[in-house]
């Protein structure tokens, strides 16, 4: 039998980033998005640089990009969903089917939209300051599964079921509903996600509020959430794919692997701990299967936005897969099911340095009393 020497091969995503000639940042976490190195980008136009965070799973990839002003990035369309962040600037996207008439729509400093599935789109700066966005994508999936990209950026099918060139379809909804106890809101366009309102959320964090959004027929969506200064989320775990985004306050996240257990500290197992301090700009994506919580000690209420895979409307086993097919989980006690850790089980530690930190940067604290149970816990 003849000898074949097996030469391992990058992902097709990968090796399409490494093609695009910009720069590729890897890690668990960025500080700030708009200082990362860009460089001049053909394919889009502007300048830009892949992020490519270890939480991301190879679900979502991710990608920032600089305007210049009165500038325009390059037409384009992909068989890729795609959620667009305004980092700073103002301008406005057009938006269109072959042998349809262009819509258009303006944006500024933290309106968040979504181009429908394969249309194509063109974004402008008509200001005087450069325009930066954050773009949140399921080209991973896409190109990985196809590994052919005339066919991701070159189809010509038409999604009609998903955009007709409505004139009302990139004016913000008020849809808003529920699906259980988490809040829902169908909208293609949110003018400004730092200061739309939120539904209360008590369930997830003291005094905090959540509020789900879907875009565009997409599987991919996000939620917004805020929560007072003085104040911390409980920790929860969910599937890989998760970016969160931080749109106000400052204070960091502590970041670790489900199996060292709802006590790493407690344990001796701190040292495996990640901890990230965070502020306006910065991002972060937790593992698959990572605890995490987000703590706020800056002094005013933090949000954070997280763009992911998890639609209600639209859902995907590859998710459903990962989180053991209970899309409640992130927002479920593990006493009864899910995948949050309720405060009286969490490890004492955090609440002792959340405490100590809050102290330093002269923040009361505004955590409820507790008292912590230490009968078993199994996480799975």
């Amino acid at each position: 039998m003849e000898e074949i020497v097996y030469t391992p091969q990058k992902a097709a995503y990968v090796r399409w980033m490494e093609e695009e000639g910009i720069p590729i940042f890897e890690g668990l976490a960025v500080e700030d998005v708009t200082d990362l190195p860009r460089k001049p980008w053909a394919r889009m136009g502007g300048t830009g640089s892949y992020i490519q965070l270890k939480g991301s799973g190879g679900v979502t990839g991710m990608y920032v990009v600089e305007i210049p002003p009165g500038g325009a990035l390059n037409p384009e369309r992909h068989m890729y969903d795609e959620l667009l962040y305004v980092l700073k600037g103002r301008g406005s996207t057009e938006v269109w089917y072959d042998g349809m008439r262009k819509q258009a729509f303006e944006w500024s400093e933290g309106s968040l939209f979504a181009p429908p599935l394969n249309t194509w789109h063109r974004l402008y700066n008509g200001s005087r300051e450069p325009a930066f966005l954050l773009g949140v994508t399921t080209a991973p999936i896409i190109t990985d599964f196809f590994r052919d990209t005339d066919f991701v950026f070159n189809n010509n099918y038409v999604f009609k079921s998903r955009y007709q060139g409505e004139d009302s379809y990139f004016n913000m909804s008020n849809k808003r509903y529920k699906a259980k106890r988490t809040s829902m809101w169908d909208t293609n366009f949110i003018a400004d996600a730092r200061t739309a309102p939120l539904e209360n959320a008590p369930y997830k964090v003291a005094e905090g509020a959540i509020t789900c959004f879907e875009m565009a027929d997409n599987s991919l969506i996000g939620h917004m959430s805020e929560w007072p200064s003085g104040v911390y989320h409980k920790a929860h775990y969910h599937a890989a794919g998760a970016i969160l985004l931080v749109v106000r306050s400052q204070g960091y996240i502590y970041m670790w692997p489900k199996e060292l257990g709802v006590r790493p500290f407690q344990n001796g197992k701190g040292d495996q701990v990640v901890r990230f301090d965070w502020k306006p700009g910065s991002i972060y994506s937790p593992p698959d299967g990572w605890f995490h919580t987000h703590l706020n000690t800056g002094p005013e209420p933090a949000r954070h936005i997280a763009l992911r895979l998890g639609s209600r409307k639209n859902p995907t086993t590859i998710h459903d897969a990962s989180t053991r097919n209970n899309r409640e989980g992130p927002t479920t006690s593990l006493r009864e099911g899910g995948t949050l850790i309720e405060y009286e089980d969490e490890d004492p530690e955090i609440r002792r340095e959340f405490e100590e930190r809050c102290r330093r940067n002269g923040i009361e604290c505004r955590m409820p009393p507790i008292t912590y149970r230490n009968d078993p816990l199994v996480v799975y």
